[in-house]
């Protein structure tokens, strides 16, 4: 929850793939609070209001993917809500003639874009969430110490540029809006 809070003013895609996360966390310990609170969040250098908190904030969550029928896989409403944001701002910095870098840099990403849409099980995925798609990969990779190929780490080079100029433009809509 801390994590979340802090990454959600700074970079609403960091933000985004950490709550991805934060759900594949809560599927790895079978949705069940008592273990999350147990083998998880007691790990941490937290205070016992602050681990009451986090727990509460990992309860609702669990609640939200029984709810929403996520528990297996999938995404919460509010993160998909979060996507469609970063989404609509991507439509409407491409359709502005105000923003040619980002332009540029869309372009730039698009080959790779098209080519993990080919590969990928979800044709349908937008292009904002193929990109995410392809930087959470590369961190489960990560975290799994996995090889990553150099054609993968160019690939994610260049749409973690877009991503972040994305996440930029969000912040700087969401404190004094932008004009398309």
């Amino acid at each position: 929850m801390f994590i979340a809070q802090e990454l959600r003013k700074k970079n609403i895609a960091e933000y985004l793939l950490y709550m991805w996360q934060v759900e594949d966390t809560i599927r790895a310990f079978d949705c069940s609070l008592a273990r999350i609170r147990r083998e998880y969040i007691d790990r941490f250098d937290y205070n016992e209001e602050q681990k009451e908190e986090e727990a509460d904030w990992f309860g609702n969550l669990i609640h939200m993917m029984n709810t929403e029928g996520c528990r297996q896989q999938g995404h919460l409403q509010i993160n998909k809500v979060t996507l469609q944001m970063m989404t609509e701002l991507h439509q409407q910095l491409l359709s502005s003639s105000k923003f040619p870098f980002y332009n540029a840099e869309y372009y730039k990403v698009l080959p790779f874009i098209v080519e993990l849409r080919n590969r990928g099980a979800n044709k349908e995925e937008g292009e904002v969430e193929t990109c995410l798609n392809l930087l959470y990969g590369v961190m489960m990779l990560r975290l799994q110490k996995k090889e990553i190929t150099p054609n993968t780490q160019h690939a994610l080079k260049e749409v973690s540029t877009f991503v972040g100029m994305l996440s930029d433009y969000y912040k700087k809509d969401k404190e004094e809006p932008l004009e398309f």
